[in-house]
């Protein structure tokens, strides 16, 4: 079942992660600096989320983002990774994404593989492209904050 949050609109500048997303997973991700982490609403429960995404001032995409510990990874920190569904040509580490969060899709869990871990965010994109598809969520691909 898909529990949706109020709309959280975020954005700050990409830093280097783990480097875990595209080399071990295959699933690039762009990640927030830690003060934006820590300026999460309290109330934002920590799992996986979907909802729009743009890099400077190129178009805005669906996303998918984990918000979170990463348990299979035992993360020490907090973090907000997100998968642009979207295939850039490099890399773009320093430039501003701003994010729309919609929705939640599922909590952080554990996972016993890569295997299982990699199928598991596949079907998070999957789940969040049909959800973004609804009217109740594509309008936001439009929203003002895209374009200030």
């Amino acid at each position: 079942m898909i529990k949706h949050i109020l709309p959280y609109f975020v954005s700050g500048t990409v830093i280097n992660g783990f480097g875990r997303g595209s080399k071990e997973l295959g699933i690039p991700t762009a990640n927030f600096p830690s003060d934006v982490v820590k300026n999460l609403p309290d109330d934002l429960e920590t799992g996986i989320y979907f909802g729009w995404a743009k890099v400077n001032s190129g178009p805005v995409y669906k996303m998918v983002m984990s918000v979170g510990w990463n348990p299979f990874y035992k993360n020490t920190e907090k973090t907000m990774e997100t998968h642009i569904i979207h295939k850039f040509e490099q890399d773009f580490y320093g430039a501003t994404m701003k994010v729309c969060v919609l929705g939640y899709l599922r909590p952080e869990k554990n996972f016993s593989s890569v295997d299982e871990l990699i199928a598991e965010i596949q079907q998070d994109i999957a789940v969040a492209e049909a959800e973004l598809a609804k009217e109740e969520f594509a309008k936001y691909k439009d929203s003002d904050f895209f374009s200030s």
